[in-house]
C-alpha cells in the first residue's frame, strides 16, 4: 500500500534539506589588518587560513582585508572587542590596551630575532597573551612578528648614537619613542606616513623609522641613501579572535583554531625573516645598508627603562634578560 504523503510531511522534508544545505555552506570569516599585503601580518593571516582549510575543509571561507580596508588599527581593535568583526591581525595598537604591554616600546630590548623567539616561547609570551585577553576580552590565537624597526635617511649612515645628532627623523608612536630619539640628538618629526616620501624628497625630514616592509611599500628608499639596521624597537603581531566569534565555534573548531594558531608560529617567524631579506635585497641597489653598534645604543638609552620599571615593575624585563 502506498503511504499517503501529506503537505506537512513535504514541508518538514523541505525544511530538513534546506537546513542541511545551509549547514554545508562555508562560514565567512574576515581577518582584517591595518598594514599592507606586503607585510608579515598578511602572510601570517594567509598561513592561518590555509591551514584551517586543510584541517577543517569546506567549513570556513576566509576573506582577508589588509591595508586598512576595514579601518585603521585602533578601529580594528575596538571592533574585535565589540564582536563586530571575527578576526584581526594587528601590532602596536595592542600595546595601548595596558601600560605593562608598553614593554615592547622599550628601545633595544631584544638583540635579534632568535632572542625574541626564545622570550616569546616561554613565560613572557604566555603572560602577554593572558594580559591581552584579560584587558580586551578577546582570544589571542597567535603572537608572531611585525618586525624590527630601522632608520632610513638621506644624510649619513647611522652606526652609533652620535650619528643621530641633528637629523630630522619622522617618528611614529607616542612621546616615549619621540623622547628616545631626542636623547640621541635627533629631532623627531610628526608627518603622516603617506606623506613621508614627499617629506624626504623636499627635506622636511632627513629620514624615517619604520619596519622594513614600510620603507619598501612606500618606496622611500628612492628618496634616501642610507638604511641603518638599528633594530631599535621590536613589535610583535597579534592574531586575535572576537569572543563572540570564538563562542560560536564548535568544540572541535575551537581546538583546531587554537592548535593552528600555535603551530604556525615558527613558520610565521621564518616567513617574516624571508620577506625582510627579500626587501633588503631589492632595496640595496638604491641605498647603502649598514649594521650598528648595538651595545652603544643600549647603553645610551638604558635610562629610558626607569619610568617603565617604576610603574610596571621589572618582572617582564627579567624574563627577556633570562633568555639572552
Amino acid at each position: 500500500m502506498l503511504k499517503k504523503i501529506t503537505l506537512a510531511t513535504l514541508l518538514a522534508t523541505s525544511t530538513f534539506f534546506s537546513a542541511t544545505v545551509a549547514e554545508a555552506e562555508p562560514r565567512e570569516v574576515r581577518i582584517a589588518s591595518h598594514v599592507s599585503a606586503l607585510s608579515p601580518l598578511h602572510q601570517q593571516s594567509t598561513m592561518f587560513a590555509e591551514e584551517i582549510e586543510k584541517r577543517l575543509p569546506g567549513q570556513f571561507e576566509f576573506k582577508l582585508y589588509p591595508g586598512g580596508q576595514l579601518g585603521k588599527e585602533k578601529a580594528l581593535v575596538t571592533n574585535v572587542k565589540a564582536g563586530s568583526i571575527e578576526m584581526i591581525n594587528v601590532a602596536s595598537g595592542v600595546m595601548k590596551l595596558d601600560k605593562k604591554l608598553g614593554l615592547f616600546d622599550l628601545p633595544w630590548l631584544f638583540t635579534d630575532r632568535e632572542h625574541v623567539q626564545r622570550a616569546m616561547s616561554g613565560p613572557l609570551g604566555q603572560q602577554v597573551k593572558a594580559r591581552v585577553e584579560e584587558k580586551a576580552n578577546v582570544v589571542v590565537l597567535g603572537i608572531y612578528e611585525n618586525g624590527f624597526r630601522h632608520v632610513l635617511n638621506k644624510v649619513r649612515a647611522v652606526s652609533n648614537p652620535e650619528d643621530f645628532k641633528g637629523l630630522k627623523i619622522r617618528v611614529s608612536g607616542g612621546k616615549f619613542r619621540q623622547n628616545v630619539f631626542q636623547q640621541m640628538g635627533a629631532t623627531p618629526q610628526k608627518v603622516a606616513w603617506t606623506e613621508t616620501f614627499t617629506a624626504l624628497q623636499t627635506g622636511v625630514v632627513d629620514g624615517a623609522e619604520a619596519a622594513t616592509y614600510g620603507f619598501y611599500e612606500q618606496k622611500q628608499y628612492e628618496a634616501a641613501k642610507f638604511l641603518s639596521l638599528t633594530s631599535h624597537v621590536y613589535t610583535p603581531s597579534f592574531l586575535i579572535s572576537s569572543t563572540a566569534f570564538w563562542n560560536s565555534l564548535t568544540d572541535e573548531q575551537k581546538k583546531v583554531f587554537a592548535e593552528v594558531g600555535q603551530e604556525i608560529t615558527q613558520k610565521a617567524y621564518d616567513g617574516a625573516a624571508e620577506l625582510e631579506a627579500k626587501y633588503f635585497q631589492d632595496m640595496k641597489q638604491f641605498v647603502e645598508i649598514n649594521d650598528v653598534d648595538l651595545n652603544a645604543f643600549q647603553d645610551a638609552t638604558r635610562s629610558s627603562y626607569d619610568d617603565y620599571i617604576k610603574s610596571q615593575g621589572d618582572d617582564w624585563l627579567k624574563l627577556v634578560e633570562d633568555v639572552k
